[in-house]
């Protein structure tokens, strides 16, 4: 008997938790497929125009689940590399697309 109920109580769970959960977690939207993106605060260590890459000392990011470190990440707009040099302070989106870091909306936090 407790062994049923267990069960049903699973199943409604799972069945009702579901989208529960998704509303309830800060990182995604109303739309369980769209994660919404935060900006990130940030440093830029190094720029490599010719590449299109930045090593940016980052905080946390929160829709990627990371904590605060160096790395680099590639440009979405190029062009606005031309605007920026090491030791800016920057607030910009990262995202994480097939394993390689972009950041785009780079903003001057100064």
């Amino acid at each position: 008997m407790k062994m049923k109920h267990f069960a049903a109580v699973l199943g409604a769970v799972i069945y009702l938790g579901g989208p529960a959960v998704v509303h309830a977690q800060a990182s995604m939207s109303m739309d369980a497929a769209t994660p919404m993106v935060s900006l990130t605060d940030g440093e830029i260590k190094r720029i490599d125009t010719d590449a299109g890459k930045l090593t940016i000392k980052h905080g946390q990011i929160k829709n990627l689940d990371m904590p605060g470190m160096t790395m680099v990440f590639v440009a979405k707009d190029g062009a606005k590399l031309a605007s920026l040099k090491a030791g800016d302070k920057i607030r910009f989106v990262a995202t994480n697309e097939g394993g390689k870091f972009f950041a785009s909306e780079i903003q001057s936090a100064q």
